[in-house]
């Protein structure tokens, strides 16, 4: 298929490029700019004025549910529901059932992927057996399997001596783990950021130095064993200040936040909706500030939807009593657009933090617009607006933000040079 996209404001923070012209896609890569290459006749045609060209986003947390929670969402349905969201790239983390520490589970997801044929699938192994945290999973055969990098999600090690000896045979191999740093503990039967509103409601609190001293002891153990690191889910001014400093100090480590803490803070909370219980959990507004400077710094290099969708049982019980998570992945640009429309980012630097720093993160082949490049794009309309939930294809209708009026529109989705996505 020979395809060509006509006058779209093309923005590739990789290379640097914005500017109208047009692309010509053939064989699922990127084959020209601006002029057709010789014998080049399109099959079809894309009228893209007024659009924006990007490179498909790069997600790095999306729970899939499958295998194991049919019930809450499947392969098939949450990668639809990412393109329509205008993600081409995805990573989905280990917490499946049984939990993604074999080849075989891996095999499974990206077969499963493939059959699917909407967004491309790139699995988070297990960094231990069963995230139990007590022996280390089998990482290289997992690698081998196509797992892009570790993580133990919010399930602390049984020790730091175990969690030392994963970190140091992870560097071994030049792997990536990615931490979600919560020391369990101090988190343990929180529902809230713990302060005056959580005191108000009455809610169990986490505090902030359940992320801080959890984030402070990965560091030194990313600074002793070597290990390349990303941080996932921040949540807290003081934890991306931590995460400033370690750069400062050359330590190779990365970071992302989800998207719905650069949003909502725990004011949200004041009505009990189960809807914005998470975990971690929503803090204050001066933490939100912090984070939104530190992804405009670049300190936090990536956003992502942390994309968790639940069956409608799963949110219907009194607040405690509720499964934490949201189901945002089909809204990732609209929702991302309003940092655009609020004068948080200008839209070059959110487009970065949406695709080249995420592929950059976990070193995945995704997230630029180049010639010879996968045909991995998506064409969005930033004057129009999406009436989020007007169609829904997640299984989990678990979304704030559902009704909502967002700035920003998914025309076409492409990937490998096919439309899958079309408003």
């Amino acid at each position: 298929m020979r395809t060509h996209i006509l006058g779209a404001r093309l923005i590739d923070p990789a290379s640097g490029r914005d500017q109208v012209t047009d692309i010509f896609l053939e064989a699922g890569k990127v084959v020209a700019f601006d002029q057709a290459p010789a014998a080049f006749k399109a099959d079809k045609q894309l009228d893209a004025k007024g659009l924006v060209a990007a490179p498909g986003l790069v997600d790095l947390s999306v729970a899939l549910r499958e295998p194991g929670y049919s019930r809450k969402g499947n392969i098939a349905s949450e990668t639809l529901a990412a393109v329509t969201g205008g993600v081409t790239s995805l990573c989905c983390p280990p917490l499946t059932k049984p939990v993604l520490d074999t080849p075989a589970v891996a095999e499974l997801i990206l077969d499963r992927a493939q059959e699917a044929g909407h967004a491309k699938v790139f699995p988070i192994g297990a960094l231990s057996k069963g995230l139990a945290g007590e022996q280390l999973a089998e990482l290289v055969a997992l690698r081998d399997a196509g797992c892009v990098a570790f993580g133990n999600g919010l399930a602390n090690f049984a020790s730091n001596r175990i969690q030392r000896r994963a970190l140091e045979y992870a560097a071994t191999f030049d792997l990536t783990v990615v931490f979600h740093s919560q020391d369990a503990s101090l988190a343990e039967g929180g529902l809230a950021h713990e302060g005056p509103i959580a005191s108000f409601l009455g809610l169990a609190g986490i505090p902030e130095s359940a992320e801080t001293v959890a984030l402070a002891r990965d560091l030194l153990l990313v600074e002793q064993s070597g290990v390349r690191a990303h941080f996932s889910q921040l949540t807290s001014a003081r934890g991306a200040q931590m995460i400033a400093d370690a750069q400062a100090r050359g330590l190779p480590v990365t970071a992302d936040v989800a998207l719905y803490q650069l949003i909502l803070t725990d004011e949200a909370l004041t009505e009990f909706s189960s809807l914005y219980h998470v975990q971690p959990p929503l803090r204050t507004r001066a933490d939100r500030d912090g984070l939104r400077e530190a992804v405009k710094s670049g300190v936090v290099s990536a956003i992502a939807s942390h994309h968790q969708p639940h069956e409608p049982d799963a949110k219907l019980a009194p607040f405690g009593a509720t499964e934490p998570g949201i189901s945002s992945v089909e809204l990732l640009l609209p929702l991302a657009m309003t940092l655009v429309q609020e004068g948080v980012l200008d839209l070059p630097t959110l487009l970065a933090r949406l695709t080249a720093g995420p592929a950059r993160a976990l070193r995945l082949p995704a997230g630029r617009l180049a010639v010879g490049a996968p045909a991995d794009l998506v064409l969005f309309d930033p004057e129009a607006a999406t009436l989020a939930g007007e169609t829904w294809y997640s299984k989990g209708n678990n979304c704030p933000f559902i009704g909502h009026c967002l700035p920003g529109k998914v025309r076409y989705t492409l990937v490998d040079g096919r439309i899958i996505f079309e408003a």
